[in-house]
Formats: C-alpha cells, sequence, structure tokens
C-alpha cells in the first residue's frame, strides 16, 4: 500500500531524513518510533505529497506521489485520512463542520447524506450528538476524537496519526490506543502511526520502525523490537539515559 524507498530530505544545510526505506502492507498497522524531532512527521507529510524527495520515491497504491499532478494527488488524498498532532480542529467551525469538511471540499454529497456520515463517524469514535459544539467546548481528548472522526468520514483506505496521544493524560492514551486499535479492525484500514510512546506503540502495532539520524534502523514485531539487542533501539525503548544516543549526542556538545 505505501512503499518509501531510499528518501532523502534537506531542510537547508540540515539532513533530516538520509536515505528512508520502508515499505507498508495493505491493511497493516505500522509505528514509527524515534526521538523527537527526528523526521517521523516529514515522513508522513511525503507520503501525503506534502513535501516531496530530495531523492527517493514515494509510491501510495501504486502511484509514486511526488510525479503526480494536482488532480491526481487530490485522487490519492481521498484515500487517505489524517489525524494532526492536537487535532487541528478549525476553531470558527462546529464539530459536524469539522468532521465533515474533507467530504463538503472533495466530493460532490447532498446533505442529508452528508449528516449522515457526519453522525456515523462520530458514534464511531464515540461521541454521538455533539455535531453543533464548537472546538471551545471539547476536552483535549474529545478533540483527538474529533480529528480522527474527520479523518474516517471520507472512507479512507489509510489514516496516518501524527503523535495522536501527545498531551493527553494516561487514561485517555490509553482510550486513544483502544480506538485506534478498533477502528482499524471495523473498518480494515491501513494504519501509520508515528509516535515517541512506546506504550501506545507496543499496544497499536502489528510492526514497529525506528527513524534514526534520517534512516529506519530496525523493523519488526512489537515483540522483537521488545527483545531486540540493537543498541539504539534498546536505549530508545527502555528510555535509558546512558547509550549510544547520548554518547553521539555529547560528541556534538
Amino acid at each position: 500500500m505505501i512503499d518509501i524507498i531510499n528518501v532523502s530530505k534537506n531542510f537547508n544545510s540540515h539532513r533530516v531524513l538520509d536515505g528512508a526505506s520502508l515499505k507498508i502492507t495493505d491493511g497493516q498497522t505500522m509505528v514509527i518510533i524515534g526521538r523527537s524531532g527526528c523526521g517521523k512527521s516529514v515522513l508522513l507529510k511525503h507520503i501525503v505529497g506534502i513535501l516531496k524527495p530530495d531523492k527517493g520515491q514515494v509510491f501510495v497504491d501504486g502511484q509514486e506521489v511526488s510525479k503526480l499532478n494536482d488532480k491526481e494527488l487530490e485522487g490519492i488524498l481521498m484515500k487517505i485520512g489524517m489525524v494532526f498532532q492536537g487535532g487541528a480542529l478549525f476553531d470558527s467551525m462546529s464539530v459536524g463542520e469539522n468532521v465533515g469538511f474533507g467530504l463538503i471540499e472533495h466530493q460532490r454529497i447532498d446533505h442529508k447524506e452528508l449528516l449522515e456520515r457526519i453522525e456515523e463517524s462520530l458514534c464511531l469514535v464515540g461521541l454521538c450528538g455533539i455535531q453543533n459544539l464548537m472546538p471551545s467546548e471539547l476536552s483535549g481528548g474529545m478533540k483527538k476524537r474529533v480529528a480522527l472522526a474527520r479523518a474516517i468520514c471520507i472512507k479512507p483506505e489509510i489514516i496516518l496519526y501524527d503523535e495522536p496521544t501527545t498531551g493527553v493524560d494516561p487514561i485517555t492514551a490509553d482510550s486513544i490506543n483502544e480506538l485506534i486499535r478498533s477502528l482499524h479492525d471495523k473498518l480494515k484500514v491501513t494504519s501509520v502511526v508515528v509516535t515517541h510512546d512506546m506504550k501506545s506503540a507496543y499496544r497499536i502495532a502489528d510492526r514497529i520502525a525506528m527513524l534514526y539520524q534520517g534512516k529506519i534502523i530496525a523493523e519488526g514485531t512489537p515483540t522483537e523490537i521488545q527483545n531486540t539487542t540493537h543498541p539504539i533501539v534498546h536505549q530508545f525503548i527502555n528510555g535509558l539515559s546512558q547509550g549510544p544516543i547520548t554518547e553521539t549526542l555529547e560528541q556534538f556538545r
């Protein structure tokens, strides 16, 4: 479903991605882990075509994203739901308008069906009947759920999650993890989740890949990652202050 091949990306003189490669198969939940600022979100932006690689290729459903014209890219984007970090709801729109935004902007759909799709999507995330509320009336956890309802309202084949549990308490985070897993099972979608929260990663992943210094340095099942002997992965997943990651950082100070 998604094939990332030797992708490199620089911002001025700073190389964020350096030959990153990753294959995500149809129906799989892939969790990409790594430190804050390591390029996980940049990788997601390449999948949706917001960024184009300096080198390498990104294929979604067999099409090379960076080579598509605007109309072709829009066709790919209608297969992808995106859950942004923090929710990224429009403050001036109601919950219902936020959830239906993708359909209103990109699909011809009659008003009755639009309302039905909005209600269906909100109910799938446990928020039936809140269409008329404004984002300012929602808790942080509810905003995350509304953002997820917006992503699934277009009935995507792929859902991308950017740090879905950041900024919420542990109980809310666990409920979001459960929701991601249950939606994957109900909707049979391909999911890509970027996070540095290992508890979330183990809970929702079919496979886990670690991004470090611009490359995918390890990939495996949650059990394989937990039992890794790779020193960098071992330090990261166990949250250890001593190890090759911090030793490398010390060299640049």
